[in-house]
């Protein structure tokens, strides 16, 4: 059972790991020094917990305790309970939630051991906001996708808004990041994908002209403002574009996915 510990020093240093939630750059070297993640709300840590991620400590208002009574029976990690405006003044913003947890990152997978049974598969190329990733992570869980891929420069899923954003399916689908990022287009080849590359070039075809048949396939996006880097662009094995509307040119990357998602989503097999 969690032991409850009642503070009321925001500068206790036991709080260390809720310091400043708003310093991107703090809280990506903090976070990954330590080896840890944030999750917000009760029913983000609730799913975290569930997924078998194990807390470091909670930090929370005192009304979020019997929420989450259940959740800190089953854990000894220290929960600080503090007043609603001591929780502002650590981490910088009004945790309308009330809940926040500290979780030990799991051991990062491989490539291949998330490819290794995937059928549908999004891949990440350099989308800088977490926003964006968690909603492609939602998206990916809603509509049947097994794995992501992410590039090295794409921003971290385990990152509190991401995490936020997808309300947790960054605990549910499998991802890895890919340190041999020009390599990937064999890599997904190999292990037997079409590759569909999301882009405005002028010989794309339409998305719903892709045969809804295929067995295994990847969905690749580039970043919120450049897109797909031409080795993509020219080494996938189709080059995709969703319909628009006369004088509208694209829909931002999240929802890009979210509608390549649902086209290419598995479908039951015929009786």
């Amino acid at each position: 059972m969690a032991e409850i510990l009642q503070v009321t020093d925001p500068a206790d240093p036991r709080l260390d790991a809720y310091l400043r939630l708003r310093d991107v750059s703090l809280r990506q070297h903090l976070e990954v020094e330590r080896g840890i993640y944030l999750a917000e709300g009760e029913k983000v840590v609730r799913r975290a917990v569930e997924a078998g991620h194990r807390p470091v400590s909670f930090l929370m208002a005192p009304r979020w305790l019997d929420g989450l009574a259940d959740v800190l029976d089953g854990t000894d990690a220290p929960v600080f309970v503090l007043d609603e405006a001591t929780i502002e003044r650590v981490t910088g913003f009004h945790v309308h939630r009330g809940a926040l947890a500290a979780i030990q990152r799991p051991a990062a997978a491989t490539v291949d051991d998330v490819l290794q049974d995937a059928r549908r598969v999004v891949v990440m190329e350099d989308l800088a906001d977490h926003a964006n990733v968690g909603a492609i992570f939602r998206s990916a869980a809603a509509l049947g996708f097994d794995a992501v891929l992410l590039s090295p420069r794409c921003a971290d899923p385990w990152y509190r808004r991401s995490i936020k954003t997808s309300m947790g399916a960054v605990f549910r689908v499998p991802f890895a990041r890919v340190d041999e990022w020009y390599a990937l287009p064999d890599v997904l080849r190999d292990h037997g994908l079409v590759s569909l590359a999301l882009t405005l070039a002028d010989d794309a075809v339409a998305l719903d002209s892709v045969p809804t048949d295929l067995s295994r396939l990847a969905v690749i996006v580039g970043s919120e403002g450049h897109g797909l880097s031409e080795r993509w662009q020219q080494g996938a094995d189709h080059r995709v574009t969703i319909p628009m509307a006369a004088d509208i040119d694209s829909l931002n990357a999240a929802a890009s996915v979210a509608v390549a998602c649902w086209q290419l989503r598995p479908r039951p097999e015929p009786a």
